[in-house]
This record gives C-alpha cells, structure tokens and sequence, in this order.
C-alpha cells in the first residue's frame, strides 16, 4: 500500500432491520412476550433455589480443586460459574451474572495455578454467595459495584504477572 493511499472503511448494510416484523402474521407479539416475561417473573423462586444448589456443588467443586489441585476440577468451576452467568440476569439478579462471567474470564486466561489463582477463585465464589445471601438484585448498586470492581482488582493483577 502506497503511503499516501488511506485505509477505507466499509460499513456492511443492516439487513436484520428489514427482516423483523413488526406487526401483522410472522410479527413478535407483545402478548406472547409479557406471558413469557410473567413466567420468568414466577421462577424467580425457584431461581433462588437453583441459584443456592448451584452455589453448593460450586463449592464442593472449590474444595475439591484446593485438595487436588487439578485442571477437571477447574474446570469444574468453570462449568458451574458459567451457569450461574447465564441465569442470574434473567431472573433479576444482573451481579450473579457480572461475577460469574469475571470468574469465567479469569479463569480462561489463568495460565499456572498458584496459591494466589486458588485465594482470587475463592473470592469469586465467596461473592457469589454473598450477592445471594444479602439478596442483591439488579447490579447490586453501590455494594454491588464495590464488589466487582475488588474481584476485577485482583483478577488484573494476577493476570498482569
């Protein structure tokens, strides 16, 4: 490429627009929608329950990694964190979601396992229960935040080296 020859930014069209419907046969229904949103509303409930058996084999699985030290059972931790992501947003609960996608990430970029790997996993789940236990919904405002602006302190720093 020649040096005075600059680069060109080509914006692909959005076709996804004109694809949705928004009314008439094929359309999304608003009715269907508030419906699945009140079912959801109502497994909020059992959401906790999940939530608290989830939280449970997360720490036996915790446990377990620290007796053994090995990588089955981080990545058993990784599997049940990765849960605990994809359901605590839809039920209300947006840190449950934030936390275990912060321990998710530190754990996929976690190269040796150390006693400090082991002291920050701890402190995820330990959050974790923590958000459930004290019932902070949403983002969990300013407790909220505190929390996973921590975790994300020390996951940077032991991934920094």
């Amino acid at each position: 490429m020649a040096d005075e020859e600059k680069p060109k930014i080509i914006t692909p069209p959005n076709t996804l627009k004109s694809k949705v419907k928004t009314g008439g046969p094929g359309a999304v229904d608003e009715a269907a929608l508030e419906r699945a949103e009140a079912v959801i509303e109502g497994l909020t409930g059992s959401y906790l329950e999940w939530v608290q058996d989830d939280l449970k084999k997360l720490q036996a699985a915790f446990d377990q990694f620290v007796a053994d030290n090995n990588a089955e059972n981080l990545d058993k931790i990784f599997q049940i964190s990765h849960d605990i992501k994809g359901q605590g947003g839809s039920f209300g609960y947006k840190l449950m979601t934030a936390v275990g996608n912060e321990l998710c990430r530190f754990i996929e970029k976690t190269e040796t396992v150390t006693p400090q790997t082991a002291e920050a996993i701890r402190l995820h789940v330990e959050t974790l229960k923590i958000i459930i236990g004290r019932d902070l919904k949403g983002d969990g405002g300013k407790e909220g935040e505190a929390l996973l602006v921590g975790l994300q302190q020390v996951s940077d720093k032991l991934l920094e080296g």
